[in-house]
């Protein structure tokens, strides 16, 4: 984590004014979601929008310091920042049904041009203090870029605007800043994400934990398989790669190095596995919210198509520590060690009650903008009834405090990334640059996935996953769809290819996160992770050639592709290990045939999977046969 990503302790008043300021934004969301008309009005749709920035983007100031030396208490500046943030945005929310009569972003008085000019850089000043200085620097060129876009070359070049223009945009269209990321977190994300600081903050982090220890760590590295369970589970909370290893890391890092997993190894199993929480429906962080959007399709379309991918990402890091455990004779927790699962459950049934009541309000009764507002209801309901988990005054002002803290950061992001938006948009640079890289494959899809999946690693190193897909999404996105391919899957396969680079060296910042829990080295664990997430690789490609593994198709193409595809991952993962069940250790000379007879399982083309079983057929029958010869051989009673 970069030290502007670092949050300080604030004094009692200004938490009151963080939990005054969440209640408030919380409430807005509430009435526009739901249609509310208490006082026989409802607010402007922009005017909404400029209120979540001014309640929750001036918290970012007070929240997280200007620099790490700025720790501790509030300086005048922060006060400045945060006041004019808020005065600006509410000020623009007044004016919003004015502004969209009267066309201001493209000519407004001197007052509300100046006013976004100062919204614009404090926009940006928010997005460096929440994610560090990459992703500002980053969305600062692009919100900029219009003001010299003329005197770029070729596909590069672009509508050029004076700053003031470029401010009246950003601000006041419904393009930039209040586009599609605002659109999102004001609409679906807002409820999605308080769930799951509600999940939280009634014990919900304990329960998956105790949950996974349970049902798997009494298995043969039951530790690791722990840990894969867990992150799925707490990624339908999170959505976040670096959560995810913070918060499970200290728990089954430990109990991985205890049941024998090497310290680097473990590290990498739980960076790999945080990895995959940000791929697990059905909250999966931002990016399927804004997905969804960018699609124009119902939430619950994104999440179905997800399923799939995500549980053959899961199943590959599953059977590679299976795999790993079987191997080097690995044993599993004992019962003394493991909690009871009926205990578990008993104690923790109405978090499992909530769950389905989401994913039912949002599958079968369509109301996906407020399902999680119901949801968050009845868990808190259910929570009361148990001392353990009943919140007090105080641990609800704590969630409350959590919740504007934690929507404070996110809209901060996309606020930011709504710049980027708004200057391809307004320069006429996506269009062109889509265009162009058509032209440069020359119509080759394998070319422009190839050339997607770099850019998409690439810009991954320095962006959030959510930053770097919006970013791919509008440039990157039309030019695969232009050439024939799935618009679901592509969509999918940049989301993929954006999180390559969290345990990937050289960044590889979830497997930097997680080494330090183990003690181990950082690049060791990262190349570890690389070979344990092997399958975030592969699987894109799976999908994006053949849409049945996003449940796209007839129902038999379906069906036999989703199970060719996990044949495919076990040989990738067995082969990758070294081991494969009922056979044992394998050679190379069985490693290498296997493999690639996996990924042509995988692949869409049925002579793909004929050719992959005409060359694993015989590799596993001189496998088995290696295996007997082994056991036939007799045994010198007297070795030298």
């Amino acid at each position: 984590m970069s030290e502007e990503g670092i949050s300080r302790s604030l004094p009692l008043s200004w938490k009151a004014v963080l939990i005054i300021f969440s209640v408030l934004a919380l409430v807005l969301a509430i009435l526009q979601i739901f249609l509310l008309t208490p006082f026989g009005f409802m607010l402007f749709e922009t005017a909404y929008y400029y209120c979540l920035i001014g309640f929750y983007v001036s918290l970012v100031f007070l929240i997280f310091p200007a620099h790490k030396k700025a720790q501790g208490e509030i300086p005048w500046y922060d006060y400045i920042l945060f006041f004019l943030c808020s005065g600006t945005a509410i000020y623009l929310a007044f004016m919003a049904e004015g502004i969209a009569l009267k066309g201001w972003e493209f000519d407004a008085p001197p007052l509300p041009t100046i006013l976004s000019l100062a919204l614009w850089l404090m926009v940006l000043e928010a997005v460096r203090r929440a994610t560090g200085l990459v992703l500002a620097v980053t969305c600062g060129f692009f919100s900029f870029y219009p003001l010299f876009a003329a005197s770029m070359p070729g596909f590069l070049e672009g509508a050029e605007f004076s700053l003031l223009a470029a401010a009246r945009y950003h601000s006041m269209s419904n393009v930039s800043m209040l586009g599609i990321p605002m659109q999102v977190v004001g609409t679906l994300l807002v409820g999605f994400m308080l769930f799951g600081v509600a999940l939280q903050a009634t014990g919900g982090g304990k329960f998956f934990m105790d949950f996974a220890f349970a049902l798997m760590g009494g298995a043969q590295g039951g530790p690791a398989k722990v840990s894969v369970v867990s992150s799925a589970l707490f990624g339908t909370m999170s959505g976040s790669v670096i959560s995810n290893v913070l918060v499970d890391g200290p728990f089954t890092i430990p109990a991985m190095k205890k049941a024998g997993y090497p310290p680097h190894y473990a590290a990498a199993i739980e960076a790999v596995t945080s990895t995959g929480g940000a791929l697990m429906p059905p909250v999966m962080g931002a990016s399927a919210f804004v997905m969804a959007s960018f699609l124009a399709v119902p939430y619950t379309a994104v999440v179905i198509s997800a399923i799939v991918p995500a549980v053959l990402y899961f199943a590959g890091l599953f059977f590679q520590v299976d795999a790993y455990a079987r191997r080097a004779g690995l044993k599993g927790m004992t019962r003394e060690e493991l909690p009871s699962l009926w205990i578990t459950l008993k104690n923790g049934w109405f978090y499992c009650f909530a769950l389905l009541a989401l994913v039912v309000l949002i599958f079968f009764l369509k109301t996906e903008a407020q399902a999680p507002f119901f949801a968050m209801v009845i868990l808190f309901i259910c929570a009361q009834f148990r001392l353990e988990t009943r919140l007090s005054l105080k641990d609800f002002l704590n969630f409350l405090a959590d919740c504007g803290k934690m929507m404070a950061q996110l809209t901060a992001i996309l606020t930011g990334i709504g710049l980027v938006i708004g200057a391809l948009s307004m320069t006429g640079v996506a269009h062109s640059f889509s265009r162009e890289l058509v032209a440069f494959a020359g119509g080759n899809f394998a070319l422009l996935l190839l050339l997607g999946a770099l850019t998409s690693f690439i810009l991954g190193m320095g962006m959030t996953a959510t930053a770097c897909y919006i970013f791919l999404a509008i440039t990157l996105a039309p030019a695969l769809i232009t050439v024939g391919l799935n618009p679901m899957a592509v969509h999918l396969f940049v989301l993929y290819w954006g999180l390559v680079s969290f345990i990937t060296p050289p960044v590889a910042l979830a497997a930097i996160t997680a080494a330090p829990i183990a003690g181990a080295g950082a690049m060791q664990t990262g190349y570890a992770a690389m070979r344990l997430g092997s399958s975030i690789y592969f699987v894109p490609f799976f999908f994006v050639l053949n849409p049945a593994l996003i449940l796209i198709g007839p129902t038999l193409n379906i069906v036999v592709s989703v199970i060719t595809a996990f044949i495919g991952i076990y040989l990738i993962s067995g082969s990758l290990e070294g081991y494969i069940f009922r056979l044992g250790k394998i050679g190379y000379s069985i490693r290498i045939p296997v493999f690639i007879s996996g990924l042509l399982l995988a692949a869409p083309q049925r002579t793909s999977e004929l050719i992959g079983l005409a060359i694993l057929i015989p590799a596993l029958l001189f496998a088995h046969w290696q295996r007997q010869k082994a056991k036939k051989a007799p045994v010198d009673s007297n070795p030298v």
